[in-house]
C-alpha cells in the first residue's frame, strides 16, 4: 500500500464515490493502471489547530494500518478526510465503521452536480431564478 502526496490524486479521488462516518469521510476511486493500492489523509483547518488536526491524522493512519488490507479494492485510491469527532470517537468503534465504510457501496454524486444546490436537475443559474 502506497500514500497519496500530490495535489492532483488528491482532487481526483475527491471526485470520486464516499462513504460518510460520523469521524471521518472515506472517497475512493478506482484507477485504470495495475499499481498498487493508494491512500491519502487529510484534514481540514475547521477542525481545530495544528496539533488537534495531526492528532486526527495520527489516529487515521493508526486505523489504516490495523485495517486488514483485502478489505481493500484493488487498484484503487482512497482518501481518509478526518472530522473532529475522530478525537474523541472511541478507537475501536472507528475501526468497526471503517470496515464498515469498505465494504458499504458508496453513493456518488459529481462534483458540479445541480443535486443539493437548490436546483432542478437540467436547470441553469439563470433559468431557475424568479423574474423581478
Amino acid at each position: 500500500m502506497d500514500r497519496l502526496r500530490q495535489r492532483a490524486d488528491f482532487l481526483a479521488v475527491a471526485n470520486g464515490a464516499r462513504v460518510n462516518s460520523p469521524a471521518f469521510v472515506l472517497q475512493s476511486r478506482s484507477r485504470d493502471d495495475s499499481g498498487p493500492i493508494r491512500i491519502g489523509f487529510t484534514v481540514t483547518k475547521k477542525n481545530g489547530n495544528a496539533p488537534q488536526r495531526n492528532r486526527i491524522r495520527r489516529r487515521l493512519r493508526e486505523l489504516v494500518k490495523r485495517l486488514d488490507p483485502v478489505s481493500m479494492q484493488p487498484h484503487h485510491d482512497y482518501v481518509l478526510v478526518g472530522r473532529r469527532d475522530a478525537l474523541s470517537r472511541d478507537f475501536t468503534t472507528m475501526l468497526d465503521d471503517l470496515r464498515i465504510a469498505f465494504t458499504r457501496p458508496a453513493r456518488h454524486i459529481p462534483k458540479g452536480s445541480p443535486k443539493g444546490r437548490g436546483q432542478r436537475p437540467g436547470a441553469t443559474a439563470a433559468t431557475s431564478r424568479k423574474p423581478d
